[in-house]
């Protein structure tokens, strides 16, 4: 069970401090908006000078009110802010939304501030959004109490951006799309994001979760929260192009980004990532209606040969399939079209449409019924014949079977309906393609429930966002272990010993300081024999591994060189692996200091960072998680075979990487965990080097 925010988003009564007559002030727009509703709650407006703002009689403090509030907004400068919590605290308020900036946001000294201020709110039983926030709206009780108005709907917009939550607005309204709250976060002080999503989830006019945010806090919690919500969650963020900190220290180091993590976990947690604000509207539309396909089969129909392939290549980029219609399809498609349409995929009714709209409906619908069908794409020309002047003055001014324009439009808007009561009748995803998203016909569509756009890959776009079957699989965060002993080796050998206590199986090995150390290791285990330099970064660029030695004299002979090259403090021999059908991996565990232990798989060997064939998830990675990870590397059909060469042995690397990102998960003390190579044979996996980063 989540915080009590009930203050925040249903008060009994509000105040607005700072409220102003002066329209420069931040104080005006908030009270202005307070007094949408005033039949409502009491709305008390405060300003240290009386008289009247905005016709009504003002106070001149909290205090004057002469009862208590429930929900107290603070917009005064920042030199007063304090003494307005206090005097908000002492007359009852359970929650406090602080307009004010001047705190975190511009260094220690404010940071300092920030904090007590929060810990006063939070010991006096109270909730504190913001500071430096613009206010919060709640429309599903009539609480504005922020500068701008948001459309009532199902969509919870939760913002560090107040120019871009408006902007959200404006790309949201074709689309039929409003909002059931807005909260701008602010510094989060007291109420976190997580926060807002979790009672989000539990609030039921919310449909689905919109998220900007530049600082998650805690982004596992904040994974954690999306993955519980059981409502679509959609998140834009900045910043994530940029290296993440790091040590660099290892492989995993080098190539983990902040964009990875982000992007594992929102993978992770079900979490739709987008990139633009039309981005994020064109996934809220898609998810608005609750149709989900449960393949990536798509069928593209069209009027025009250009749209269909333009459409298909969208489709195809996005991650869907355009599969070539079955026989039993072609043929029943053949009865409702003409000699001359395409009907393997896509569809194109090449023309029939001028003739008879209805040809468009009949086709979408039974390519909706095919079994063979999981979604399907209509693009181009379908809302010209009802708009305005006859869309581009082409078709639908011309006389046709139907009758002419008029009959043109009127059928047009009849196959939109026919198309809306297809759609209803199945739970498969249709999206709609026009170059005349306006029009009547496709606003229709929209008030149907399907979604029309106006560019095609936004129309492929929300087909992803509709689609079940993920390649990551179903969305959850795994908790974190408790936490191990501290490690006390962090050297090879202790790695070794503490992933080999946890199931991660490696060769025979023996670390050794001096000659005849390295004479009794050979005779431990026969040849041949591998010979490591330890304490060196990247080993093999160094020269300090040498592979395949024969026998004693080769060992013997490759140690004096290395020894008197390199003069390293000690060794590791080790019986060598069979390499013979083999791939090798790499598995590492990327500490990142807001979400928590990030795991990285991929292609591994001495060409990783060339590669760069890698994949990300939250740490620990469930077996199964694991090999889907694998599986959907661009190098993956290596792992299937290839020229001749026999599948690896996946399960085997999956329940490794369980293993050694558990073990990274529960030792906090580890900044950087990494095995490469994981040799993956057709009979199991060994780990051939192992090596840890202490934070």
């Amino acid at each position: 069970m989540g915080r009590d925010l009930s203050a925040l988003f249903d008060p009994t009564s509000v105040a607005v401090v700072g409220a102003s007559d002066d329209p420069a002030k931040y104080g005006h727009a908030v009270a202005s908006q307070a007094l949408r509703a005033p039949g409502r709650r009491p709305v008390h407006l405060v300003n240290r000078r009386g008289g009247t703002v905005l016709g009504r009689a003002a106070a001149t403090g909290l205090a004057d009110i002469g009862e208590p509030v429930d929900l107290v907004v603070i917009a005064v400068p920042g030199a007063g802010f304090e003494t307005a919590v206090d005097d908000a605290l002492a007359c009852g308020a359970r929650a406090i939304v602080g307009i004010t900036a001047g705190f975190a946001e511009t260094g220690p000294a404010g940071l300092a501030r920030q904090q007590a201020i929060a810990a006063r709110v939070r010991e006096a039983g109270a909730v504190l959004v913001g500071p430096n926030c613009l206010g919060i709206t709640d429309n599903t009780t009539e609480l504005y109490l922020a500068s701008d108005r948001f459309a009532p709907g199902g969509i919870a917009l939760l913002s560090q951006s107040g120019n871009l939550a408006l902007e959200l607005q404006l790309r949201c309204a074709p689309h039929g799309l409003g909002f059931s709250r807005f909260v701008s976060l602010g510094n989060q002080a007291d109420v976190t994001l997580v926060d807002l999503v979790e009672d989000a989830a539990r609030h039921q006019p919310t449909r689905a979760i919109a998220v900007y945010a530049e600082d998650f806090g805690d982004g596992r919690a904040f994974a954690e929260a999306a993955a519980a919500a059981g409502k679509p969650v959609v998140l834009l963020t900045a910043g994530r192009g940029s290296a993440s900190a790091r040590s660099a220290q290892s492989h995993t180091g080098a190539l983990t980004t902040s964009a990875d993590v982000v992007a594992a976990a929102c993978r992770d947690a079900g979490v739709e990532l987008v990139a633009t604000p039309r981005e994020m509207a064109v996934v809220l539309a898609a998810l608005d209606g609750g149709r989900r396909a449960t393949g990536h089969r798509t069928a593209v129909c069209t009027d025009g040969g250009g749209h269909g392939a333009i459409a298909a290549d969208a489709a195809e980029s996005a991650g869907l399939c355009v599969p070539e219609l079955g026989p039993a399809d072609q043929d029943r498609l053949r009865t409702l079209l003409w000699a001359q349409s395409a009907v393997g995929n896509p569809v194109d009714l090449a023309g029939m449409g001028e003739q008879n709209p209805h040809s468009y409906g009949d086709t979408v619908g039974a390519l909706l019924a095919s079994d063979d069908i999981d979604s399907v794409l209509l693009t181009g020309y379908f809302g010209g014949y009802s708009a305005a002047k006859g869309g581009l003055g082409g078709p639908a001014s011309d006389s046709g079977t139907m009758g002419g324009g008029n009959a043109l439009a009127a059928g047009e808007l009849e196959t939109a309906r026919q198309m809306v009561s297809h759609a209803t009748a199945t739970a498969k995803p249709l999206v709609v393609q026009s170059m005349f998203p306006e029009a009547p016909s496709c606003r229709t569509l929209v008030d149907g429930g399907i979604p029309v756009f106006a560019a095609t890959e936004d129309a492929a776009r929300a087909l992803t966002a509709m689609t079940a079957a993920r390649t990551a699989g179903p969305a959850g965060v795994c908790p974190l272990p408790p936490a191990a002993p501290p490690l006390r080796d962090s050297g090879y050998h202790g790695i070794r010993a503490l992933l080999s206590a946890a199931g991660v199986p490696f060769p025979a090995a023996r670390e050794i300081t001096d000659e005849a150390g390295l004479r009794a290791a050979a005779d431990e285990f026969p040849g041949p024999y591998v010979l490591k330099a330890l304490h060196l970064l990247h080993k093999s660029d160094a020269g300090g591994v040498a592979l395949g030695l024969p026998d004693r004299e080769a060992l013997v002979a490759a140690y004096r060189e290395m020894a008197g090259r390199l003069g390293a403090a000690s060794y590791s021999v080790e019986a060598m692996a069979d390499p013979t059908d083999g791939v090798e991996l790499i598995v590492g565990v990327n500490r990142d200091p807001r979400f928590g232990p990030v795991a990285m798989a991929g292609l591994g060997g001495v060409l990783t960072e060339a590669l760069h064939d890698v994949a990300f998830s939250l740490a620990p990675v469930p077996a199964a998680r694991g090999e889907r990870l694998l599986t959907g590397l661009r190098t993956s059909a290596l792992l299937r075979g290839v020229r001749g060469r026999p599948a690896v042995d996946v399960a085997a690397a999956a329940a490794a990487i369980e293993r050694i990102t558990e073990v990274a998960a529960a030792h906090p003390e580890i900044a950087e965990l990494e095995v490469n190579p994981l040799l993956v044979r057709p009979d199991g996996v060994l780990a051939l080097d192992a090596r840890a980063v202490l934070a």
